[in-house]
């Protein structure tokens, strides 16, 4: 058999890829080195080095052809970019679902960087160039640059399902681990307020782990994919949300509906404009996750000194967990967790 004949590949339907590549890697036996490639209408041949044993798939195909142009970089010299305008082509991007989506910065040609982007990831069919997250709902600015141009996505990650509209929703590709450890970090029956939920991306990770959730999300657009989002994956009987201010949910006076937390998730990054509010709905002993976009001179300092200045407030103390780096926020600004066990 020659080198051609063992290019194997798996067909699924195109809005699987996602979830079915995550699934390879997992099983040691997905082809990074070769191309995802349209098979027929609706469906992709997603390359692997072995036939997978616990994947579901529809049929094993044969790949022929060239070899897949190995990164962006060939792409665009393929389409006669010199190699300064190559440098100033974005060097990462997310796949969320079949969408890609990239901060094209300065890069030349932004409607063939957005065709290469589509060369490169066979199973997505629009690549939007993000902007500035604005405005009190943190409302996102996408603008098409190749492909059928729709902005709603199903992605999948870590075993938890998202769908959401990229044009009206925010997601963050670099919360990915975060949003993993969240899961991890809570027991069964575990009582959670995620304060700033968006569209569950820490709400239905610990959903699925068996925590109670209080989930509060102002923004409509972000409620309804929440919503959504807790229905797709199984939840619906251990999430509460609530479309309000989430001190309005937390400073409730009737016992009746009073909300108490052994947790508490406070993904904003003015997350300690609310600490009060907290604070007030977290039982003794609780957990305390504050994020918060600190200039990078300032970590860990800033953040652990306004949890604790909060704290004594309430006459109340605060033995530090963890302080995490979770990514960039912006230039010389980062994006900081603290993790909180307040007596």
């Amino acid at each position: 058999m020659d080198e051609r004949d063992e290019r194997l590949a798996v067909v699924v339907d195109k809005p699987r890829a996602e979830a079915v590549i995550d699934d390879l890697e997992r099983a040691g036996v997905y082809d990074a080195d070769r191309s995802v490639r349209e098979y027929d209408e609706g469906s992709v041949s997603l390359p692997v080095t072995a036939v997978p044993d616990a994947v579901d798939y529809r049929e094993v195909v044969r790949q022929v052809g060239e070899p897949r142009l190995r990164d962006l970089a060939d792409h665009l010299r393929e389409r006669g970019w010199t190699d300064d305008e190559i440098d100033r082509a974005p060097a990462s991007w997310a796949v969320l679902g079949t969408v890609v989506l990239v901060d094209a910065g300065d890069a030349p040609r932004p409607a063939e960087l957005g065709e290469a982007l589509l060369d490169l990831h066979g199973a997505a069919d629009t690549v939007l160039a993000r902007g500035p997250i604005t405005g009190a709902h943190r409302e996102p600015d996408v603008t098409v640059l190749a492909g059928e141009g729709d902005t709603e996505t199903v992605h999948r990650e870590h075993g938890t399902t998202y769908a959401m509209d990229l044009a009206e929703v925010m997601f963050s590709p670099g919360n990915k681990a975060e949003r993993a450890r969240m899961g991890e970090q809570v027991s069964e029956g575990e009582r959670v307020v995620d304060m700033f939920a968006g569209i569950g991306y820490f709400a239905v990770p610990m959903a699925r782990a068996g925590a109670a959730v209080t989930a509060v999300e102002r923004n409509p657009a972000s409620f309804e994919f929440l919503l959504e989002n807790v229905r797709r994956n199984g939840v619906a009987d251990r999430v509460q949300p609530y479309r309000a201010d989430c001190r309005d949910v937390l400073e409730q006076t009737d016992p009746a509906t009073d909300v108490r937390a052994d947790r508490i998730v406070m993904g904003y990054y003015e997350a300690h404009e609310y600490l009060d509010s907290a604070l007030g709905a977290l039982e003794p002993g609780g957990v305390v996750h504050m994020h918060e976009a600190t200039p990078e001179a300032l970590v860990p300092d800033r953040p652990v000194e306004r949890l604790r200045d909060a704290a004594a407030d309430r006459d109340r103390s605060v033995e530090i967990l963890e302080t995490r780096r979770v990514k960039g926020y912006s230039e010389g600004v980062a994006h900081v967790v603290v993790d909180a066990r307040v007596e």
